[in-house]
């Protein structure tokens, strides 16, 4: 396998979706390159040059590179070996895209900037919102509740394992550290599921550090 390069720092939730991925691919040869979001560095020059909207996580691999998650998580799953992410069926892979999708479109705004941010970085989100963190938990509550409904007695929301649990497991990591994660949480079949993916080795073995 040519050497796989990724920019983004281990507090990024997304940048983390995608190393539980290659964690559970067996992936462990390749290079993550610090780029630090609280700091200001996706808006350095250098790394505009890498994703012209300033993001993380950004992937290199055999002179390829690839930006936003969604593609490097399907670029991932298809060329590394191991067990596959992306469900078999049709209606399992479309139960995993509405999750993704509503993690992209409403569930990282609401569950992150909305009351993680609140809670454990307001500075970076220009201070404390009352009714940003209180919309961040309707929606949020929404989403969760959502993505329970359509994982139905499955042990995973889109049946086995798949990208939509690497998605919104790091996000929800961040809201347990708040005092409104019992709000949040507070919904049928989220417990066995959080369970269950707290206990992944994936999960376990990329908790955030400082870099």
């Amino acid at each position: 396998m040519t050497a796989i390069t990724l920019w983004g720092f281990d507090g990024s939730t997304y940048v983390r979706t995608v190393k539980m991925l290659l964690a559970e691919k067996g992936e462990t040869g390749f290079e993550q390159v610090p780029v630090n979001v609280l700091e200001g560095e996706p808006k350095s020059p250098e790394h505009l040059e890498r994703h012209p909207f300033g993001k993380v996580p950004v992937l290199d691999h055999d002179g390829l590179r690839i930006i936003e998650t969604s593609a490097i998580a399907r670029y991932l799953n298809d060329v590394l070996p191991g067990p596959s992410l992306v469900p078999a069926t049709p209606r399992d892979r479309a139960r995993m895209d509405m999750i993704v999708g509503l993690v992209d479109s409403y569930g990282y705004a609401a569950l992150l900037g909305g009351v993680s941010a609140y809670h454990l970085f307001p500075d970076f989100v220009g201070g404390k919102n009352e009714d940003t963190r209180r919309l961040g938990i309707e929606n949020g509550r929404k989403l969760i509740a959502f993505a329970m409904e359509k994982k139905g007695p499955s042990p995973f929301i889109a049946g086995d394992l798949s990208l939509a649990d690497l998605y919104l497991a790091p996000i929800l990591a961040y809201v347990a550290l708040t005092p409104d994660k019992d709000l949040l949480f507070d919904v049928e079949g989220f417990g066995d599921w959080w369970t269950r993916v707290q206990a992944l080795p994936s999960f376990v073995g990329t908790q955030p550090n400082a870099s």
